[in-house]
């Protein structure tokens, strides 16, 4: 995707946007544009990614052609929504990619995204704070266009899909999500329980148990053995227990 084949700023309701053939990250290269003052509706897309990074700052390299690679810039007026936002950002974002999709996009507490095939995007959410108030966020977005030869369980969007198209849905997706209320409404949690791939299934971690959806301020609920009552977990990555468990790789940020 060269520049000149990129929506303009102005088109996507954006303050600026910035390419690049090839960056270590592109959520570095928010933060390193925050610190300089930077508005919210900063995104940043590149080709290529050498470092870009998942969950628990893994690293990953983003190939170029394989996928949207590209963090926004934002900057809420509290951090009310921060506990949810992630999970918000699937919800957003399943809707708005699947039109693109070979079928019916899924949500993985707390933040990937799942077609039948496998894995299709993940999100990344990283806050800086100025004492007590949250400065900026910056909201990472893998999206993979092809399946990486290299990776278990990974999907990707049709082939035959308009870039600028997908980037007109993702950009209003994840400005919704930010600008939202602070806990997930009873329509969202309907909704992030019609698209749960972990409802009703055995994990190992974050702590085993049996998946029983979200609450509203965002915690996975599982039902450990010998419990009558889920346990609240607000934290940690998700693993499916055998046989259902599965290469789950994140998604570059």
């Amino acid at each position: 995707m060269s520049v000149r084949s990129l929506p303009s700023a102005a088109s996507l309701g954006l303050s600026r946007l910035l390419h690049f053939d090839s960056v270590a990250s592109t959520m570095d290269e928010v933060h390193a544009a925050a610190k300089e003052g930077a508005p919210a509706g900063l995104l940043v897309i590149a080709d290529r990614q050498r470092a870009g990074r998942g969950r628990g700052r893994k690293s990953w390299t983003s190939e170029p052609g394989a996928g949207l690679w590209m963090t926004l810039l934002e900057r809420p007026p509290d951090a009310s929504m921060l506990p949810v936002l992630s999970l918000r950002l699937g919800l957003e974002l399943a809707a708005a990619l699947e039109p693109f999709a070979h079928g019916p996009i899924g949500v993985k507490w707390p933040n990937d995204l799942y077609t039948t095939i496998g894995k299709l995007a993940g999100i990344l959410v990283e806050a800086r704070w100025r004492e007590q108030q949250v400065d900026w966020v910056a909201i990472g977005l893998g999206v993979n266009l092809r399946v990486p030869e290299d990776v278990a369980g990974a999907a990707a969007l049709r082939s035959d899909v308009d870039r600028h198209e997908v980037l007109r849905a993702i950009v209003p997706a994840l400005q919704a999500a930010v600008h939202a209320g602070a806990n997930l409404t009873s329509s969202e949690l309907g909704t992030w329980q019609q698209r749960d791939v972990a409802a009703n299934r055995r994990i190992t971690l974050p702590v085993p148990g049996i998946v029983r959806g979200v609450s509203s301020d965002g915690a996975l609920l599982v039902l450990q053995d010998g419990q009558l009552q889920p346990t609240r977990v607000h934290a940690g990555s998700m693993e499916f227990a055998a046989p259902a468990e599965s290469s789950t790789p994140e998604n570059p940020c």
